[in-house]
């Protein structure tokens, strides 16, 4: 069994974001629709060779979506579309979120642009960042 060290504090700043996520939700501001105030998930992963970004876009085509890197800016952005309605369908609960988003990352290291790859499936998006070889972290040999 492995030991974790418990961060009080950084434990308290997660259930803070969350209460004030579920918060936006039930309540938003008047000036908000619910077509600007959906934003998909997202994981950053830094590995030993690349930066993994997972991001859940459910219903979303890979021509839907925008990926942009600039220096060590990535930008995520693009449009779920609303399904067609029908005026005379009356909705008892409608839950799910529609409208154009944008999530910006600084990453925390360089990478190699050209090797960029991003592959959407199942509603997935996973944007593999390969970092520069001077960045890598490099195991020296210690001699006698």
């Amino acid at each position: 069994m492995a030991i974790v060290r418990w961060v009080p504090r950084k434990n308290m700043n997660d259930f803070a974001d969350e209460f004030h996520r579920m918060w936006d939700d039930f309540f938003p501001t008047r000036w908000e629709t619910r077509e600007t105030m959906w934003q998909p998930r997202v994981d950053v992963n830094e590995r030993k060779n690349d930066i993994m970004v997972t991001v859940e876009v459910p219903g979303m085509t890979e021509k839907d979506i925008k990926v942009t890197l600039k220096e060590n800016h990535l930008v995520i952005s693009g449009e779920k579309k609303m399904e067609e309605e029908h005026k005379e369908d009356e909705y008892h609960c409608c839950e799910r979120r529609y409208g154009k988003f944008e999530r910006a990352f600084m990453l925390p290291t360089e990478v190699v642009s050209d090797k960029v790859e991003a592959k959407v499936k199942d509603g997935i998006l996973k944007v593999t960042l390969p970092k520069a070889e001077k960045v890598k972290a490099k195991e020296i040999t210690v001699n006698a």
